[in-house]
């Protein structure tokens, strides 16, 4: 799986990068970042070693661009957000059939791992570790961008379009924190807890739900604007939490 690892930490590095240059900048830092990124854990994971290793990081190098151009969707687009959608599913499923092929990662993070004290790190395989370190970097600013071109490719409404009062825009932080605990608790076989973590989601957001419904000014298409957004793009979040976490247990 080092091609799919590679390919996570170059996104999930390179919307990291995008998100804190903002929109405007937007593509470049990104793009810049991601290929820095992947050509970094490239070569000190010792993954260029072949014609035919060389030419995978190409690919992945390729995809992570194409995922940090078209990811920018503006607005309502919902034609749009196809594309990157598709991008990314097809370069991960991708990476996954020509996972037979990746070349086993080693080098300088191998040598690291094999030096480590830190528990759970010594002895481990450079390949899970670097999987796993970019599933948990994507979960940031990549999983949120997923869920909204996920949320515009399924029609949801936005409660916050048209200039409408901003409403639940904590979950671009309560997001990348539930979907990291619920990767993490998942790794660790704990999925009492992360079950937990989901319905403690729903405590938190449910004084929110009940201010946007005591305002007076509120209509009732508003309110069930705001739920459906809400219940949606939650079990959205879920959804990549629960699909990376089954990347990383194949």
């Amino acid at each position: 799986m080092s091609w799919v690892a590679l390919l996570l930490l170059g996104v999930g590095f390179g919307d990291l990068a995008a998100d804190v240059a903002g929109r405007r900048h937007r593509p470049f830092p990104g793009v810049v970042t991601g290929v820095v990124v992947v050509v970094v854990f490239a070569l000190l994971g010792d993954m260029v070693g072949s014609a035919r290793d060389l030419a995978g990081t190409l690919v992945v190098l390729v995809a992570a661009v194409a995922w940090l151009v078209t990811s920018d969707v503006r607005g309502d687009e919902r034609r749009g957000a196809w594309l990157p959608l598709g991008t990314f599913v097809l370069a991960v499923t991708a990476g996954f059939v020509a996972n037979p092929a990746a070349p086993a990662v080693g080098g300088a993070i191998e040598r690291w791992l094999d030096a480590a004290t830190w528990p759970g790190l010594a002895g481990r395989d450079p390949s899970a570790t670097l999987l796993l370190f970019g599933a948990m970097v994507a979960q940031l600013s990549t999983g949120n961008l997923l869920v909204r071109l996920l949320l515009l490719a399924t029609n949801t409404p936005s409660p916050n379009r048209g200039g409408a009062p901003a409403r639940l825009r904590g979950g671009r932080l309560l997001g990348p924190m539930e979907r990291l605990l619920i990767v993490g608790l998942g790794m660790a076989g704990d999925y009492t807890a992360a079950g937990v973590v989901i319905a403690a989601k729903g405590l938190l957001r449910f004084p929110e739900l009940q201010a946007v419904r005591a305002d007076q000014s509120a209509t009732s298409t508003a309110i069930d604007e705001v739920t459906e957004y809400f219940l949606v793009g939650s079990f959205l979040s879920w959804l990549v939490a629960f699909a990376s976490l089954a990347l990383l247990r194949l």
